[in-house]
């Protein structure tokens, strides 16, 4: 049986120091709308379209529908403030593979290591519990700072698509970076 004061506390699907990772719902696309505008936002992910509400509303349903990823907010556990979102994508069973991206939603949030810790989250999630072997993400070349942090993760360079982007009047090459589970557990089990 559940008290009154824990039902409208959000769900907390993985939980680190500082952040935890809770489903996003359909109630949450008016926060999410906004959070697709945020101008360094979009410039870091390279985000190019315009949405509508209707349109997220619509993503969200279908994300909440959708067995080869998984997307997820990211929040302080002292405020419950959503700061930002995180995915495993693209599920390859098969071949035990997938993508991950992460958005820190405002500047105010980003350098204080929330970005990295959801990120190990994830990673443990996606080698521990969704059985993959090899966890792959793009990063702009002009996105320094998280090729920085995601080197620093252990995410190790493997290619580079050149002029993959084009923003703000110029190409942008993008930076293929993946890391395998043995290289996760080597690092980041050792830690635990």
């Amino acid at each position: 049986m559940s008290t009154g004061h824990t039902e409208n506390r959000p769900v907390r699907f993985l939980e680190g120091k500082n952040v935890y990772l809770r489903p996003i719902n359909t109630e949450d696309t008016e926060l999410y709308f906004h959070m697709l505008f945020d101008r360094e936002g979009r410039r870091l992910t390279g985000t190019q379209h315009s949405f509508t509400k209707d349109q997220i509303h619509r993503y969200i349903e279908a994300k909440g529908q959708d067995s080869s990823g998984i997307l997820l907010f990211i929040a302080l556990k002292e405020t419950d403030e959503i700061i930002g979102d995180i995915a495993l994508q693209d599920f390859d069973r098969n071949n035990r593979n997938c993508n991950i991206r992460l958005m820190i939603d405002s500047a105010r949030f980003q350098g204080k290591g929330y970005g990295s810790e959801a990120m190990l989250l994830m990673l443990d999630y996606g080698f521990g519990i969704c059985n993959m072997h090899r966890i792959e993400l793009n990063v702009f070349s002009y996105n320094e700072r998280a090729i920085h942090v995601y080197e620093k993760l252990g995410f190790r360079r493997e290619g580079i698509q050149r002029e993959a982007l084009y923003y703000n009047h110029a190409y942008h090459d993008s930076i293929l970076m993946a890391m395998l589970e043995d290289e996760y557990r080597a690092v980041h089990l050792q830690k635990k």
